[in-house]
């Protein structure tokens, strides 16, 4: 081989490889993602339509898939009336009911419930990390 076709083969060879796949979606992973979209979705919904009264009366979506009671809080938002007519509402309870079709069905056995505490979704504890002080 010539040194000349050295560094072209070794593009080719480089540019032709198929890039790593990513692993796929564990249940777990994508619980905690859709988890984390919802929440997200609420929050932006809440900040973004203040026009629409029936917003302000949903119940709260702060989700830890960690904790029992979420489940009990995804079928009741499902249910609740407020918001019928609210298209971003409407799609924000697609979603909801995805996931807790996902968590009831096909991920049962992947769950593990840490904590019972309902009122921790209700009002969540918002984590903090303080650096320690390093001046004396």
């Amino acid at each position: 081989m010539t040194p000349q076709l050295f560094p072209l083969l070794l593009l080719l060879l480089l540019a032709g490889l198929p890039a790593t796949r990513p692993a796929p979606p564990t249940c777990y992973s994508r619980m905690l993602a859709l988890s984390r979209e919802i929440t997200s979705d609420f929050q932006s919904l809440q900040a973004t339509e203040p026009s629409e009264a029936c917003v302000r009366y949903l119940p709260r979506l702060y989700l830890d898939i960690h904790n029992y009671c979420v489940l009990a809080k995804l079928r009741d938002f499902v249910a609740s009336p407020q918001c019928w007519k609210v298209a971003q509402v409407d799609a924000l309870k697609d979603k909801v009911r995805k996931l807790y079709t996902i968590m009831n069905s096909f991920c049962r056995r992947d769950l593990v419930f840490l904590s019972d505490d309902c009122n921790a979704l209700e009002y969540p504890i918002l984590v903090t990390t303080v650096l320690p002080d390093h001046q004396s």
